[in-house]
């Protein structure tokens, strides 16, 4: 793993880390889910808990624009059902990086990009519909823990939170509002958990700045090319990507345990 010292030096960073933010751009312009990607990418150069920690404060800057454009334009029983179970989600996340030996964090998150990963690529393998209802609230609450616990970990709170809110077919501002606000909640909350985890260091905030026009960019090139590529094939290779880099977490995870 890359030193703090060499971080803003090391090319391999650079070539991991920027096309990494340019998904989490593209995901933010209309790509929904492809961001799940970016941690995992950048974890090949440093540690899942750092990368996250780089990632975070680009997270929130383009949150901003988000909560701003859908401010009236959100769902607030799924806020009210999924939010506490996703703080103590972030909580048990927050005590996991603090407290378990980086392997075990490398195999989490590899678990959750390759769990994630495959299922995407079987629950889109025949595009299939779904009718429209709202699944119990203790479900929500579920799904909200599960939002929360990945989405601490490794910024992969995507999947579960989908699970709960999908199958509500809600209108497209409403759906795009509600998960805006959401993981907006969510990511500042976490800045008070990967501040205690001492995260954000000079180099950690340096290559954070360094990395906003690509996350700003991209962001704009999402909202122009969800219009004109086929997303289809764009989100199998995303989904193959997820599973092919999880696996290899693994492998790191479980080598370093060995």
């Amino acid at each position: 793993m890359i030193t703090d010292a060499a971080l803003l030096h090391d090319p391999i960073f650079w070539l991991l880390a920027v096309p990494a933010v340019t998904l989490m751009g593209l995901s933010k312009g209309g790509f929904i889910g492809v961001g799940t990607l970016a941690l995992p990418l950048m974890a090949q150069a440093i540690s899942p808990v750092r990368s996250a920690a780089v990632l975070l404060p680009l997270l929130v800057a383009q949150d901003a624009v988000g909560v701003w454009s859908y401010r009236k334009s959100w769902d607030k029983r799924n806020m009210i059902v999924m939010m506490p179970g996703a703080l103590v989600g972030i909580g048990l996340g927050y005590w996991f990086a603090a407290s378990l030996p980086e392997a075990w964090i490398l195999v989490a998150v590899g678990l959750l990009s390759l769990i994630f990963g495959l299922q995407r690529l079987w629950a889109e393998r025949g595009g299939r519909a779904t009718a429209s209802h709202r699944l119990p609230d203790w479900l929500g609450a579920i799904c909200g823990f599960g939002s929360g616990l990945s989405s601490q970990i490794a910024h992969a709170g995507g999947p579960p939170f989908l699970l709960y809110v999908l199958p509500q077919r809600l209108g497209r501002d409403i759906f795009v509002g509600t998960t805006i606000m959401f993981f907006a909640a969510l990511n500042w909350v976490k800045v008070g958990t990967y501040s205690a985890l001492g995260q954000f260091t000079p180099e950690n905030i340096l290559a954070s700045a360094a990395l906003m026009p690509f996350a700003v960019v991209s962001t704009f090139a999402g909202v122009w090319l969800v219009r004109r590529i086929d997303p289809e094939r764009f989100y199998l290779l995303v989904n193959l990507l997820m599973a092919v880099l999880g696996a290899k977490l693994i492998w790191d995870g479980v080598a370093q345990l060995a």
